[in-house]
């Protein structure tokens, strides 16, 4: 088949995801699990630095929000630069920036260091995501968008859930310390793999017609079966053209989305990092195991990882309010019985599952929503600040979680953390009735 003009929307929407595209598809994952195994490596380490360290678990909670503000930061600074710059340059950039950090991680040597080094290698995790979700919806067929954004976006679960069992056996060997070596030797490999193999997305390439050569390149990979001569036009017909800038998502009717989705994603991050970072701190404080507290971890990443696969399916079927309002009323549930259910181990994690699943599971959701209502020249901004406003609630969270924890039991400490999920539903139906 020979073709003299294309519309690129048109000809990556009308063919089949092809062998190179999946290939990059898995590499964004990749980069997706060591994002996710490298936030969450702190809260793993934790339990072990308190002990080696004698500090108070209220220091790990400093800590934890400097990681979460640094992600604050970059999540609106390299986002925005990706989408006059390029993902790829971006990607780059965060990829090999964060890979020396967690190196450099295991030599701090108090908590004011370890603070420091947390915050910078946060800015550059934080560029990551939005980079990946709007690289990846950009070379697959608009109606596998969706799936495509919530499966890569599971990466980021799927790392913080085998961080626990990862960390189970490295520290025996190595100690807390071979926990960020782990993270810092396996993203640096994949920094080398995407130099060499990744290509700059052909949206952001299509805006300048002196890149046509490089994007009938990158087609031919693509899709060997076509065949594209070099006279060829390439036709750039995005959904909206809009200027790259950040007030662009608040004009033409995009403010309410805007802001209401930045809500969602605080309140939702809130529960999130709580969970996230305390669980196997409060677990193992409940009379769990070392091991038992850092599988707790894990099952609640789990619980996200399978959550974000199903809701995947089911939104492309029925849409996003309609599976995303009776997810959040299970979280208020799950996350409201944890501290009543520490005395029963089986239990115990049965409901941390379930509360991953609606919580942990739920933000690739928000994401992908955030993703799939944005213009593709406003994506990655778009997808960037929500992430980035987010990373308020995953500042809170811990900190609150540290402070609460000192004067409340377990029982109470785990019902008020069920509260921020109860504003995401009713945000939701606001959301949902204003844009029907």
């Amino acid at each position: 088949m020979t073709m003299k003009e294309v519309a690129l929307s048109d000809l990556i929407n009308q063919q089949k995801v092809g062998r190179y595209q999946k290939f990059i598809l898995f590499t964004c994952l990749l980069l997706m699990i060591m994002d996710g195994y490298d936030i969450q490596s702190m809260a793993y380490a934790a339990p072990m630095i308190i002990e080696e360290w004698g500090v108070h678990k209220t220091m790990l909670g400093v800590v934890f929000s400097a990681s979460l503000f640094g992600l604050f930061v970059g999540s609106f600074l390299l986002s925005s630069l990706s989408d006059r710059f390029g993902r790829r340059p971006i990607l780059l950039i965060s990829t090999f920036m964060f890979s020396i950090l967690m190196l450099v991680t295991p030599h701090v040597g108090d908590i004011e260091q370890l603070t420091a080094i947390r915050f910078v290698t946060g800015i550059f995790l934080g560029g990551i995501m939005p980079n990946v979700m709007a690289y990846s919806s950009e070379i697959v067929p608009y109606k596998s968008r969706i799936f495509t954004m919530m499966v890569i976006s599971c990466g980021y679960t799927v790392g913080a859930m085998l961080g626990g069992g990862i960390s189970a056996l490295l520290v025996p060997w190595g100690g807390w310390q071979a926990i960020f070596y782990f993270g810092g030797i396996v993203p640096l490999i994949i920094f080398f793999i995407t130099l060499f193999k990744l290509p700059e997305s052909l949206y952001f390439l299509s805006e300048n017609s002196k890149n046509t050569p490089k994007i009938l390149f990158w087609l031919k990979k693509f899709y060997p079966a076509l065949t594209f001569n070099s006279e060829m036009k390439i036709i750039n017909r995005t959904e909206v053209q809009v200027k790259k800038s950040p007030l662009e998502l608040f004009k033409n009717k995009r403010a309410f989305f805007t802001y209401s989705i930045w809500i969602i994603s605080i309140l939702n991050m809130i529960s999130l990092y709580f969970l996230a970072n305390w669980l196997p701190t409060l677990s193992k404080e409940s009379g769990l195991s070392l091991n038992q507290a850092l599988m707790i971890g894990s099952t609640l990443q789990l619980g996200g990882t399978i959550g974000s696969i199903v809701m995947g399916l089911k939104i492309d079927k029925t849409g996003f309010y309609k599976v995303l309002i009776p997810v959040f009323l299970v979280a208020v549930i799950s996350v409201a019985l944890i501290g009543y259910a520490v005395s029963h181990i089986v239990l115990l994690f049965f409901i941390i599952f379930i509360a991953g699943f609606a919580i942990v599971g739920g933000q690739p959701a928000i994401n992908a929503l955030s993703a799939s209502y944005y213009p593709v020249s406003l994506r990655t901004t778009g997808v960037g600040w929500s992430i980035g406003i987010a990373r308020l609630g995953s500042v809170i969270g811990p900190l609150f979680g540290g402070y609460l924890s000192q004067f409340l039991v377990i029982t109470h400490l785990f019902v008020i953390a069920a509260i921020p999920s109860l504003f995401v539903i009713i945000m939701l139906m606001i959301q949902a009735k204003y844009r029907s």
